[in-house]
């Protein structure tokens, strides 16, 4: 299940919620007031990965595919 973020109109706090995909539109009750005044955010995600030392290493590699000088 993922995790989204919501907004509670009643006492204006932000939180997240683990929900199944299939209730992820439908009102949730918020942890800090119980109100059920709530709308899902827009969500940003992140990705795993980045550079490693080795794509690293090969980016940094001369083009010439011969000997070492």
């Amino acid at each position: 299940m993922p995790i989204y973020e919501y907004y509670c109109a009643d006492c204006k706090t932000d939180f997240d919620k683990l929900v199944k995909i299939s209730d992820a539109n439908v009102a949730q009750d918020c942890p800090e007031c119980g109100g059920r005044h709530t709308q899902k955010k827009l969500s940003t995600f992140a990705t795993s990965g980045g550079s490693t030392g080795q794509s690293l290493a090969a980016s940094n590699c001369g083009g010439g595919g011969g000997r070492f000088s």
